[in-house]
């Protein structure tokens, strides 16, 4: 209670106070985030050393590498980050003048090869004194910055030359502004920052063997240089995702689901998750852009999608994952989320026991397996939908609602009807009782389509954009920590956009 009466009162000193102890927190976590990158940085390089010294021993060696490389991928972005978010608290402009600034010591940079092309690009000098105005302006020298850029398979160095005038009626020197560079004290040209990102989270190459493509080539950025270019760029960008996000949940129905990430953790591999949520109104006409969010949690527990939906009212079209099922009661604050079910997601239970395919290459290896009849009745019944539905792609609201009463609710009736009368014919262990239960304790959910146009029969925008990951699962393995997620989760809303039919 002390503590509390000690403080002023005045609330502008208050915040004042607030500042200078987040620009304090904010510099800790970066100091803590540098110690973790030296330590990993140290480390490899000890292991390296070792490696020189007695000679590969072992495959699980050559793969500890790799890890431990992977590790230092993620802390060395971790470190960059939050360097950059402790320089931005402790900004002049924010009045925190009691916190010191945080810069991490980096290896100085070597210089840019001498056989890359050098482009020059004059910066016009001031034609008139910056101090009095005067004209009679008198050349001093210049400066030159030079920024590694690269156009597809051919790198170049820009060299961006100021030159300095000096006054000679008042003796003030003149030159114009340095250039804008996308990072702080950053090398590389915008350009080529697009390509480590998109080459990570598009094409799904981690930065080791970006770094080693790139030494083939001539240019020799280390693995820590490329992952402070991550790190920066996802500070940088987090203002975007944040903007895509509000895009997301400003639409009256969302698409949502989850796929796992495997993350790197102490002597194991434990298994994060991926959300995705995404807005596509063009199947019923709507003029807004689509676009994807994502979300990266350590586990797949309810909490996670409630955070993410907290402030979300309106429809979301998902799976049955039970984690969702706070979100729909009726009593949420701030408001009710309308649950709309996929109809992939019901057919595919059917599908699978009416695989004639499959079917077939189990009895080519000797299996016996036998098609369930009624199973691929419901895959027809549920197909006849499918195909009604594909004549109103792209159409407004009332088309489509005018065409689901005349054409697609009659089909609904009569499968539901069915499913219920050969029901009672199963046991509850039966593999097609199962599946119509997953569909028939849930139908008010399969048939709310009917009741409004912006609805759509299936959750595929939401597995497209999830497609993508499961690629890249292949290419990386697993994310180095929940950190690397986290950035892999602001990267993708920008890597992926949604295929542009409907």
């Amino acid at each position: 209670m002390g503590a509390v009466d000690s403080l002023p009162d005045d609330v502008e000193v208050l915040k004042t106070l607030l500042r200078a102890r987040d620009a304090e927190l904010a510099r800790s976590r970066a100091e803590a985030s540098n110690a973790d990158a030296l330590i990993a940085h140290l480390r490899l390089t000890i292991e390296k050393m070792q490696r020189d010294l007695f000679g590969v021993r072992s495959e699980r060696k050559a793969r500890l590498l790799d890890q431990m490389e992977l590790e230092l991928e993620e802390l060395e972005a971790a470190a960059t980050e939050d360097e950059l978010a402790a320089e931005q608290v402790a900004a002049p402009d924010s009045d925190v003048t009691s916190v010191r600034g945080f810069s991490r010591r980096k290896p100085s940079r070597k210089p840019f090869p001498a056989h890359l092309p050098r482009e020059h690009v004059v910066v016009p000098g001031p034609t008139a004194c910056a101090c009095c105005g005067g004209t009679r302006l008198s050349k001093l020298g210049e400066d030159v910055t030079e920024t590694l850029e690269v156009i597809p398979r051919q790198w170049k160095v820009v060299q961006h030359v100021r030159e300095m005038f000096t006054c000679r009626d008042c003796e003030k020197i003149s030159q114009a502004p340095a250039p804008f560079h996308v990072l702080p004290r950053g090398f590389a040209g915008p350009s080529l920052l697009a390509m480590i990102l998109f080459e990570k989270f598009g094409q799904h190459q981690p930065l080791n063997r970006q770094s080693e493509r790139y030494s083939c080539e001539g240019v020799e950025p280390s693995l820590s240089t490329l992952a402070d270019q991550v790190g920066g760029c996802t500070a940088i960008l987090r203002p975007l995702y944040d903007l895509v996000r509000a895009h997301v949940f400003a639409g009256t129905r969302v698409h949502g689901d989850d796929t796992t990430v495997p993350v790197l953790a102490k002597g194991k591999t434990a298994t994060g998750r991926l959300w995705a949520y995404v807005r596509d109104d063009r199947p019923f006409g709507g003029a807004d852009p689509p676009a994807a969010v994502f979300f990266y949690s350590r586990d797949r527990a309810a909490e996670h999608p409630e955070r993410h939906l907290a402030d979300y009212t309106g429809i979301l079209q998902a799976d049955a994952y039970s984690g969702y099922n706070r979100l729909y009661a009726p009593e949420r604050s701030p408001g009710l989320i309308t649950e709309a079910a996929c109809w992939s997601h019901g057919r595919r239970k059917f599908f699978v026991l009416a695989d004639i395919a499959a079917n077939a290459r189990n009895r080519a290896r000797g299996k016996t397996s036998a098609i369930a009849p009624l199973a691929l009745e419901a895959v027809k019944r549920i197909d006849a939908i499918f195909d009604a539905e594909r004549e109103i792609n792209g159409l407004s609201l009332a088309q489509r609602l005018a065409f689901r009463h005349e054409r697609v609710a009659p089909l609904v009736a009569s499968l539901e009807e069915w499913m219920r009368a050969e029901r009672t014919r199963f046991s509850r262990h039966s593999d097609t009782a199962k599946a119509m239960d997953y569909m028939l304790k849930r139908w008010s959910a399969f048939a709310r389509f009917l009741e409004d146009g912006c609805i759509c029969l299936t959750n595929n925008a939401a597995e497209r954009e999830l497609r993508s990951v499961a690629l890249g699962r292949k290419a990386w393995l697993f994310a180095g920590s929940d950190r690397g997620g986290e950035r892999a989760a602001v990267m993708y809303k920008r890597a992926r956009r949604l295929p542009r039919r409907p």
